[in-house]
C-alpha cells in the first residue's frame, strides 16, 4: 500500500517551515482508496515569494484546522504504507518536522518519483513534477496546490509501476508491509483479487516472487493455483504469502509482460523458459518457375519467419485457411503432395499454378498480399487494444519492424505526438519470444485496431 502525497509550506529557513496545505492519497497499486487533503494553519508567517507561487496566504489559513488538529488522520491514512512524493526527502523532512514539534516519532519508508522518473523513463529533459506530466501527458490542475500536484503524481506513480518490469517497487512494498496484514489463509488472499484480465505475481514471506502468470480471470486463476493437487500447486499453497496482480485491460498486454518478467525475475516455480516458445514457422521461397511456394517448417533460427506457430498443427491450419481466403494453390502450399495438379485444380478451385497455367505475376501478387497482411516485418505502426479501464486504451508500438513497447493512454494527442509516446510507451526487448506473441495475437484478434504510421 502506498500513500501518495503533496505538501504546501510557507517557506523560511531550513526546518522552520510550516505547513499550509496537505493531500494524501492511500493508492493499492490500482485504485485510490482513501484520501485526505485539508489546508493547514502554518501559525506563523508565509513568505511572500510562496503565496505568489501557491495562491496560499494567511487570510485563507485563519480558520484552518492547526497541525496537531489533522495529525492524528495522517498517522492513519499513511498506516503501513509507503510515502511515495516528488522528491520524497523534502515532504518527508516536513512531516518529520512537524510530528517532532508534537513530540512524536514519525517513520515511514519513502519512495521518490523523482529518483524512479530517472531510472525507469530516462533522457527526460526535465524531472520537474510540471515539466514531467507534459511531456507524458498526464492532465494537471491546480499546479502548486496540494491535491493538483498530489494527483498528478498518483498518475505518474501509476505509469511508473507499469514500466517496473523488475517488480522491485511491489517487492519493496510486500517487505514493508506489516506480517499480521498478510492473509491466514488462501481465501482471504483469493477474495481481494480481481476477475480481470492481467498478470499476477505469487510471493513468499520474504516478498520475493516465486511465480509469474497471465490470466483473463486473475481470481479463478489464482483459485486453480491454490486448488491443484499436482507437485508444484502443492509447493505454491504451502509458501505462498501474498498474490500482487497488474491488470493490463488487453492480453496482449499481459502475455508480452509475463514473458518477459518470467525472464527477467527467474521465479523458482516458473519452468525455465525454452529457448523459444514456438516450434514451426512459415517461410516463402521461389521455385524454379518463378512462383512464391509457402511451407511450414521447423522454426530455424537463421531464417527470417512470415509467422511463427506453437505446433506444426496450428500452421497447417492457418495454412488450409488463407489457400481458402487468397485462392491459393494446395501443392505450391505443401498441403497436396503430386508431381502433377493439385486437388483444387481438378474441382475448378485453382487457377493452375501447380502446373503453370495461372500467370506468376498474378498469383504471386495475392501470395505478397497474404506475407504483408501476417508479417509486420520493416512497418511502422500502432496497435491499439482494449485499456484497463473503459476510458483507456493499451498500444503497441512497432518501428521498422521492431517491437518497441507498449503503453496506456486516454487522451488521443499521447498518441498522435511521437514524443510523447515515446515517453508512455514501457520499452521492452524485441525477440522471436515477443514476435511470436504479437503475431499469434494480431492473427486471433479481428477487433485489434492498426495504424500504419506514415
Amino acid at each position: 500500500m502506498y500513500a501518495i502525497l503533496d505538501i504546501e509550506t510557507t517557506g523560511g529557513k531550513y526546518n522552520e517551515e510550516g505547513i499550509t496545505e496537505i493531500a494524501i492519497y492511500r493508492f493499492d497499486g490500482h485504485k485510490v482508496t482513501d484520501q485526505f487533503i485539508s489546508l493547514v494553519n502554518p501559525e506563523r508567517e508565509i513568505q511572500p515569494f510562496v503565496v505568489n507561487l501557491t495562491g496560499i496566504n494567511s487570510k485563507m489559513l485563519k480558520n484552518a484546522p492547526k497541525f496537531y488538529e489533522v495529525a492524528k488522520r495522517i498517522v492513519e491514512i499513511t498506516e503501513d504504507c509507503i510515502l511515495v512524493a516528488h522528491n520524497s526527502s523534502f515532504d518527508y523532512r516536513i512531516l518529520k518536522t512537524e510530528f517532532k514539534r508534537l513530540g512524536f516519532p514519525y517513520k515511514r519508508k519513502t519512495l521518490c518519483t523523482v529518483e524512479l522518473s530517472k531510472q525507469l523513463i530516462p533522457d527526460m529533459e526535465s524531472y520537474s513534477l510540471g515539466k514531467l506530466a507534459r511531456a507524458l501527458g498526464i492532465p494537471m490542475s491546480d499546479r502548486h496546490r496540494a491535491n493538483g500536484d498530489a494527483m498528478a503524481t498518483v498518475k505518474l506513480f501509476k505509469m511508473l509501476l507499469s514500466k517496473d518490469l523488475d517488480k522491485t517497487i511491489i517487492k519493496d512494498n510486500i517487505q514493508v508491509e506489516k506480517k499480521s496484514t498478510i492473509a491466514p489463509n488462501l481465501k482471504d488472499i483469493i477474495d481481494e483479487l480481481p476477475s480481470e484480465t492481467g498478470v499476477y505475481y505469487i510471493h513468499n514471506a520474504d516478498g520475493d516472487i516465486i511465480y509469474i502468470g497471465k490470466s483473463n480471470n486473475i481470481r479463478k486463476r489464482i483459485i486453480q493455483h491454490f486448488t491443484g493437487t499436482n507437485s508444484k500447486s502443492k509447493k505454491i499453497q504451502r509458501l505462498v504469502s501474498t498474490v500482487t496482480y497488474e491488470k493490463t485491460g488487453s492480453e496482449l498486454a499481459a502475455l508480452l509482460k509475463e514473458s518477459a518478467e518470467i525472464k527477467k525475475n527467474k521465479p523458482i516455480f516458473n519452468r525455465a523458459l525454452r529457448r523459444t516458445i514456438f516450434t514451426h514457422a512459415l517461410y516463402s521461397y521461389k521455385d524454379e518457375n518463378g512462383y512464391i511456394n509457402l511451407k511450414i517448417d521447423k522454426a530455424d533460427g537463421n531464417a527470417i519467419p512470415i509467422i511463427t506457430f506453437s505446433t506444426r498443427l496450428s500452421g497447417n491450419n492457418f495454412l488450409f485457411k488463407v489457400v481458402e481466403d487468397y485462392n491459393l494453390c494446395q501443392k505450391l502450399t505443401g498441403l497436396y503432395s503430386t508431381k502433377s495438379s493439385c486437388f483444387k485444380y481438378e474441382v475448378k478451385e485453382c487457377h493452375g499454378a501447380c502446373i503453370q497455367e495461372e500467370d506468376v505475376e498474378a498469383y504471386n501478387k495475392r501470395v505478397q498480399s497474404l506475407i504483408d497482411k501476417y508479417s509486420y516485418d520493416n512497418k511502422d505502426m500502432l496497435l491499439i487494444d482494449k485499456g484497463r479501464d473503459i476510458e483507456e486504451k493499451c498500444v503497441f508500438l512497432i518501428e521498422n519492424g521492431i517491437f518497441k513497447g507498449f503503453g496506456f493512454f486516454d487522451l488521443n494527442h499521447q498518441i498522435t505526438n511521437r514524443a510523447i509516446l515515446s515517453s508512455v510507451i514501457t520499452p521492452m526487448t524485441n525477440d522471436r519470444d515477443t514476435q511470436h506473441i504479437i503475431q499469434s495475437y494480431m492473427r486471433r484478434n479481428k477487433r485489434l485496431k492498426v495504424i500504419n504510421l506514415t
